[in-house]
């Protein structure tokens, strides 16, 4: 499970990276690397997303590690 979950960190830090150089420079590295909006490019989109929704589980295990 650890794998899963470092795995999924990697991609989510991949998407923060991403959404940061688009905002601070209006730069999409995906778009540029991948074509725009071609079927691999919304694939990592998806992916990414996807980790991101799985990420929000990393509270609730925090939270049982505190107690």
């Amino acid at each position: 499970m650890k794998a899963l979950d470092y795995t999924m960190l990697v991609l989510v830090i991949i998407g923060a990276i991403n959404w940061g150089l688009i905002g601070f420079f209006g730069f999409d590295l995906i778009r540029i690397l991948f074509g725009d909006m071609t079927l691999l490019s919304r694939i990592i989109y998806a992916v990414v997303g996807i980790c991101g929704l799985y990420a929000l589980s990393y509270f609730g295990r925090i939270a049982n590690e505190a107690d």
